[in-house]
């Protein structure tokens, strides 16, 4: 099991960038002063040490809290590669999945939002205790999102999505 203190002896870790250095050469491709990690398929920043790899927000929460986090460690702005500590948030599953963004199979552009052929208008609609609820049906879609961002915060209050489309979109645009 990985300790604080072996962590800090072949790490180092800056809580304002949210970057690991190398301390120690582990490998003939790895140097001292090394940025450590690489993005996994998933998105997450990895670290091998010790011939195991660790998500980085894992050891960063270590690094600085003394102790690896039971449950899950939120990215509080959903960018799976800022790890700098005031962005990391120790949470429940069902918390961290409450803050996820807009997920790629997502055809109205908002969370919570679809268009519903029968009613022909935008549906919102939010889980909670795991039950699917309808909020209402909408003549826009911005529309449809305002409500279910009100649900959001009153039933995930700090683990609802706060979107910024804008940037949701150009992440995607990079993407492809």
């Amino acid at each position: 099991m990985l300790t604080q203190e072996r962590l800090k002896e072949l790490l180092s870790y800056d809580p304002e960038s949210g970057i690991f250095i190398r301390k120690t050469r582990s490998a003939n491709c790895v140097n001292v002063g090394d940025v450590a990690g690489s993005v996994s398929t998933k998105g997450y920043i990895i670290i091998s040490i010790e011939n195991r790899y660790y998500k980085a927000h894992r050891l960063a929460w270590l690094y600085i809290n003394g102790s690896m986090p039971i449950n899950s460690i939120d990215h509080i702005n959903c960018n799976k590669t800022d790890n700098r500590i005031l962005n990391l948030r120790h949470a429940t599953n069902a918390e961290n999945i409450r803050n996820q963004g807009l997920r790629s199979t997502n055809k109205s552009g908002f969370i919570g939002v679809s268009f519903s052929k029968h009613a022909k208008k935008w549906q919102a609609q939010i889980k909670v205790n795991n039950k699917n609820r309808k909020l209402g049906y909408f003549s826009t879609p911005e529309e449809a999102s305002e409500a279910y961002q009100c649900a959001a915060k009153q039933h995930h209050e700090e683990f609802h999505f706060i979107p910024n489309y804008e940037l949701m979109q150009a992440a995607r645009n990079q993407q492809g």
